[in-house]
């Protein structure tokens, strides 16, 4: 058994949001111990590095304007970005063909589905601006929106077909889960804390604008190079007791660490993997019972030539095919244009379905060889279903009534056991920026416990002072007039409802004052 006798502060982390608490605390004079339960840094996030690729990021890899706590970090770390291609066009794939387009989402011709997806960005954007991103259950209507699925709201709203298949990919790519399975308030919170539907859903001007030269789990192992011994690898924590004058914490392998405060920078269901002393309080035992885990599948797929780009596309497409395992493609290749690869998500219910496949057998439901095709020459993936100290990705997700009732828990301090984690946080939560965050925060936490910060700083805003703002300007999403006032599909029934009343009425009123039966007054 190891013992660490000196006063310390332990982080139990799978994630960057650990290892960025350890940083700020030990920038702050303080003797933090990080107790990673995998061979690597990085939790969510996963860089492999193999002479086929290069360098693949398997995991969380895209960041953007107004994430500006991660842009720090690689600022600090002298990791570079590059911006993802879209040079050329777009692709939306439905019902078997392939519409070319520009912009954040595909164009509608129909002008019943126009007005019906003008209608539901801009709903969801306008509901979402009821809810506080720090405390969604003090929402107006959270109570409401909370018991409501998003498959419900989406009934609620949308008229067309097309657009309400939409919208589920919408929720598939964003929460890697399904319309059905996620409560309209969370969702709804989720889409607001990320800068609403265009920003999330965007990748230039948006969350999926860039990603790091080298991979993004460089900003984690440069992290724990600067912690250096302070990093215990392969220390998965079961038991946390807090009985004692000091928080007593084993891992697995039988090694014992002592500690004034401890960090716990988790999915809150891996909570259940420990056993706590005393036991957890009611609702947060109850939270982490509750909130599962999103599904998905990260492919990549490379090819001798970019032959996307010379077919005048970009490499992004908008895949709405049931049959197909893809959802959402981007290009991968990298920024010097070499190792030309194209990036898929197998998501939620698709995942489900292909995940107990073998990777081979995937791999050909994937790539699909056909003969006008160019033929792939390598295949990487990323199951994150199987993943044991993930349990899926991107984040945990909140079914209907759940948010309301244990949501207030999520960061609340249990005696001197303090919460961290992407879920935690309150701007782009799910994200590598909302791991930072919340990571800090809980760091400063401790040291307002310990009287070394007011309680005001707590929570910080982050600036841009230390970013580039010509190489990340978080540019407004511009509304056209008719996106504006463009009425729904439902209120433009009504209105051909009241003009063809006053239509007959004036008809009348003509025919009666031709007759003689009307006088001009």
């Amino acid at each position: 058994m190891f013992t660490l006798t000196s006063p310390s502060l332990s982080v139990h982390s799978l994630s960057r949001s650990g290892l960025s608490a350890a940083k700020l605390l030990k920038e702050k004079g303080l003797s933090p111990v990080v107790l990673e339960a995998r061979d690597r840094v990085g939790g969510r996030t996963f860089t492999v590095r193999n002479e086929q690729t290069k360098y693949v990021d398997l995991g969380g890899a895209y960041i953007g304007p107004t994430q500006n706590r991660i842009l720090r970090l690689a600022k600090e770390y002298g990791v570079e970005t590059y911006k993802v291609n879209e040079e050329e066009r777009l692709v939306h794939y439905v019902k078997g063909k392939s519409y070319p387009f520009r912009g954040s989402f595909p164009p509608m011709w129909n002008p019943f589905a126009l007005m019906d997806y003008n209608n539901l960005w801009r709903k969801m954007d306008e509901m979402g601006s009821e809810i506080p991103r720090e405390a969604p259950w003090r929402a107006p209507h959270a109570e409401e929106w909370d018991k409501m699925t998003m498959k419900q709201l989406f009934d609620k709203i949308c008229w067309t077909n097309s657009a309400r298949r939409f919208a589920t990919l919408f929720v598939n790519v964003n929460v890697t889960s399904e319309p059905h399975e996620v409560s309209a308030l969370w969702f709804l919170w989720y889409v607001k804390q990320c800068g609403g539907t265009m920003r999330i859903f965007s990748t230039t001007n948006g969350g999926q604008e860039r990603k790091f030269v080298g991979g993004s789990s460089q900003i984690s192992e440069c992290m724990a190079k600067e912690l250096g011994e302070c990093v215990k690898m392969e220390s998965p924590v079961y038991r946390i007791d807090q009985t004692g004058d000091m928080v007593e914490v084993e891992t697995l392998n039988k090694e014992t660490y002592r500690a004034k405060y401890v960090i716990v920078a988790t999915a809150p269901g891996l909570n259940l993997k420990m056993h706590f002393n005393p036991e957890l309080p009611p609702l947060r035992n109850q939270l982490i019972h509750r909130v599962p885990m999103g599904s998905v599948i990260k492919c990549m797929v490379y090819y001798r030539e970019n032959f996307w780009r010379k077919k005048g596309y970009c490499g992004t497409m908008v895949i709405e095919e049931e049959e197909a395992p893809i959802s959402l493609t981007l290009d991968d290749t990298k920024p010097d244009g070499t190792v030309p690869a194209i990036m898929g998500f197998i998501l939620a219910r698709k995942c489900r379905k292909l995940c107990e496949l073998t990777r081979e057998e995937r791999k050909l439901c994937i790539t699909n060889p056909q003969p006008s095709l160019a033929q792939p020459v390598h295949y990487e993936e990323k199951n994150w279903c199987e993943e044991e100290y993930s349990g899926g990705c991107y984040t945990a997700y909140f079914p209907p009534g759940i948010l309301t009732q244990y949501g207030k828990v999520i960061r609340k301090p249990v005696g001197r056991l303090y919460f961290a984690g992407t879920e935690t946080a309150t701007e782009w939560s799910g994200y590598m920026e909302g791991a930072v965050q919340a990571g800090e925060r809980a760091a400063r936490e401790i040291m307002c416990m310990m009287g070394r910060i007011p309680q005001n700083q707590i929570w910080q805003t982050e600036t841009l002072t230390n970013v580039d703002l010509t190489l990340f300007p978080p540019l407004p999403f511009v509304t056209t007039f008719w996106e504006r006032n463009l009425p729904s599909v439902g209120g433009f029934i009504n209105f051909l409802g009241v003009a063809s009343v006053l239509s007959v009425a004036t008809t009348a009123g003509l025919l009666a004052y031709k007759k003689g039966l009307l006088t001009r007054s």
